[in-house]
């Protein structure tokens, strides 16, 4: 009697678990569109895009697809998290380096050559070792 209740009851939290984990993905995905909606009625506003705004968009669009693909396949790829980070320092960079310490300044591309190095290291297990069991389900 136990191991069917106990059966029951994890069943239930996997699916309480898996309910909370689309509907913090579908409000994700409405918070990422939102802010496209409002940064390209910016540009607009503006009259065009400066280098600032690019990368902006850029970034919001590697999110979006960072929630479409885990729609799809359920996993979360840290490689993919890592080209996010590098887009927004770069972003950073881009946008405030007139006004920065020259410290600050290399400080920051000290950061986007580790995150690039990390990249590389982690394709190059990839390669070398194969992937998991798991993510070639």
């Amino acid at each position: 009697m136990s191991d069917k209740i106990f059966a029951v009851s994890k069943m239930a939290g996997v699916k309480m678990a898996e309910t909370f984990q689309l509907l913090l993905l579908f409000l994700a995905g409405f918070g990422i569109l939102w802010a496209t909606v409002i940064e390209v009625f910016a540009v607009v506003g503006k009259g065009g895009p400066n280098l600032g705004d690019v990368l902006m968009l850029f970034l919001l669009i590697e999110l979006a697809a960072m929630v479409a693909i885990y729609f799809k396949t359920n996993r979360l790829s840290v490689r993919f998290l890592v080209y996010i980070a590098i887009t927004a320092l770069t972003r950073v960079l881009v946008v405030d380096a007139k006004t920065m310490e020259n410290t600050t300044v290399l400080t920051l591309v000290g950061a986007i050559f580790v995150l690039t190095l990390g990249v590389l290291i982690l394709r190059w297990c990839e390669v070398w070792f194969g992937e998991d069991d798991e993510q070639k389900e």
